[in-house]
């Protein structure tokens, strides 16, 4: 086993313990933080069924963004959506055999890399352009996007440009599933790649990125709206009402 297969091995294990554990830590978090208030954003539905309607309006279309802002919820839609598709389109690098709906989506995940980098181009143009918006946008904001951006661009340039043996590539993945280690290709473009989604993944608990989470357990969004058919009571206020 070669030291580069080996430094990157430990690399992408570390990540994925941080990963897993920033997010049971931050998730953790939000399911123990109170909610002492009845605060769902009006209009807000009044049943369970129509919170769960209401939550899935927001994480599939972004229904909130669409209202609040036509040209931030085209590009965070189209750069959402892609990356589903790149996500999804990657997961054969770790499955054999790979699963048929994975397999369909290729073609698609395929081109969803030009939607990625559109759509990130669009959001951090509007850090730059749009005054409000570039007086809150602090160094953080411009890093992930570029860390984002590139991510992107590395993964393209082995699509188009400099291509990496693949079958090796799935082989060095499946090895760390399997705990069998095998030889990872030593192309640049491809160490680089690697290298800045582990980053990704080491940062993602603790950086904005983390938002998807904290969507379902905001009150604003998980709350019916029926103060006067039922008392709302945190858990801590609960105990001390009895």
């Amino acid at each position: 086993m070669s030291l580069l297969t080996a430094v990157y091995g430990m690399l992408f294990y570390a990540a994925i313990l941080a990963l897993v554990v920033g997010l049971f830590l931050k998730i953790w978090r939000y399911w123990k933080t109170p909610a002492p208030l009845k605060i769902p954003t009006t209009p807000a539905p009044t049943t369970c069924t129509g919170v769960v309607f209401r939550l899935t309006r927001e994480v599939v279309f972004f229904e909130s963004l669409f209202k609040s802002s036509k040209w931030t919820w085209v590009f965070g839609w189209i750069f959402h959506v892609s990356l589903a598709l790149v996500v999804v389109r990657h997961l054969r690098y770790f499955q054999e055999p790979v699963w048929w709906p994975v397999t369909m989506i290729q073609p698609f995940g395929l081109y969803a890399g030009f939607g990625l980098l559109l759509g990130l181009a669009g959001l951090w143009a509007r850090r730059f352009l749009v005054d409000r918006v570039r007086y809150i946008s602090t160094p953080s904001d411009h890093l992930m996007l570029a860390l984002l951006i590139a991510i992107g661009v590395s993964g393209m340039f082995m699509q188009y440009v400099a291509h990496t043996d693949i079958v090796a590539v799935k082989a060095f993945f499946l090895g760390l599933m399997r705990f069998h280690w095998q030889p990872l290709p030593a192309d640049p473009a491809l160490l680089v790649h690697l290298g800045l989604v582990a980053i990704l993944m080491v940062i993602f608990p603790i950086s904005k990125l983390l938002h998807a989470p904290g969507l379902f357990f905001s009150p604003t969004r998980n709350q019916t709206d029926n103060p006067r058919e039922a008392r709302h009571l945190a858990a801590w206020a609960s105990a001390l009402d009895k």
